[in-house]
């Protein structure tokens, strides 16, 4: 079974799971055992009521309460056995068990919650059976990285402006 290296998760994510390109208000730190402390996900900064989108293809798994909290889970379709699943919180869920999802579709709306501590924000997790990772290895090097823009040659014969405004 897999057990968490980067290379063994494919950047199929098509989107963020809020926002264009949210910032990280907490990353992914593994723990040292699989008992011990770390953050076993990632917190993304958006607002309360704010659109929690599935990143990939998938079922939804789990939609319901934990602790209190609303979470939705999503196993993404062509990942593997055990297949990947990727889970949000807090979320009140639009979706239930059973339902497939597309890319981008609405999984239900943020929550409010005391995770980031007084910040709203998501929690986006990722496991692999019983291994947790990184959720951000989902998303594809565009995603997570602005890309200078790039101008391209005129081609001959162009008709360009004799003054630009």
């Amino acid at each position: 079974m897999p057990s968490g290296p980067a290379a063994e998760v494919p950047r199929i994510a098509r989107n963020w799971p809020v926002g264009v390109r949210p910032s990280v208000l907490r990353g992914w730190e593994p723990p040292p055992s699989a008992y011990g402390r770390g953050h076993r996900g990632v917190d993304l900064a958006a607002g309360a009521g704010a659109e929690v989108r599935s990143v990939a293809a998938g079922r939804v798994s789990f939609a319901g309460r934990v602790a209190g909290r609303g979470v939705v889970s999503v196993e993404l379709t062509g990942t593997g056995d055990p297949p990947l699943r990727t889970t949000f919180q807090p979320v009140s869920p639009e979706v239930r068990r059973g339902d497939a999802v597309g890319a981008g579709a609405v999984l239900g709306g943020l929550g409010a919650g005391d995770h980031c501590g007084g910040a709203v924000c998501l929690h986006w997790g990722l496991r692999r059976g019983p291994a947790y990772l990184d959720p951000l290895t989902l998303l594809p090097f565009h995603l997570l990285t602005p890309l200078p823009p790039r101008l391209l040659p005129v081609p001959p014969g162009l008709p360009l402006p004799q003054r630009w405004p």
